[in-house]
């Protein structure tokens, strides 16, 4: 599984990936000025899932239907690092073959997964 992340995601969030052999393409160090429409543009033509804080990306898929690999929208108030490090790698191990093909929505106590098919 491969991911692309958003320039809002945390570095800390990034290393951990990278630390678990996860191929991550992290935006500040491809191209910071990226749009969000050129950032999932990419992560479609490389077949990523892309990973945000920003839920803009959920009006370019809902809303203008703009296709997608896979979302994770990291939804926790306080943008802890480590609840969200916590939390994704509980999810990855459980559910990592729902990443691809969903927009996942992960909140401290909640995570939602939306067939990207169903938008």
């Amino acid at each position: 599984m491969k991911f692309l992340a958003d320039v809002n995601i945390e570095r800390r969030i990034i290393l951990f990936l990278r630390s678990a052999g996860y191929d991550v393409i992290w935006a500040p160090e491809y191209d910071c000025r990226m749009k969000d429409e050129e950032l999932l543009a990419l992560a479609v033509q490389q077949q990523r899932i892309l990973i945000t804080n920003d839920k803009d990306f959920g009006n370019l898929v809902y809303f203008q239907k703009k296709a997608a690999c896979g979302i994770v929208l990291f939804r926790i108030e306080d943008q802890n690092v480590r609840v969200k490090i916590t939390i994704l790698k509980n999810m990855l191990l459980r559910y990592q073959e729902k990443f691809e093909g969903h927009f996942v929505t992960i909140a401290r106590k909640r995570i939602r997964f939306i067939p990207l098919e169903d938008v």
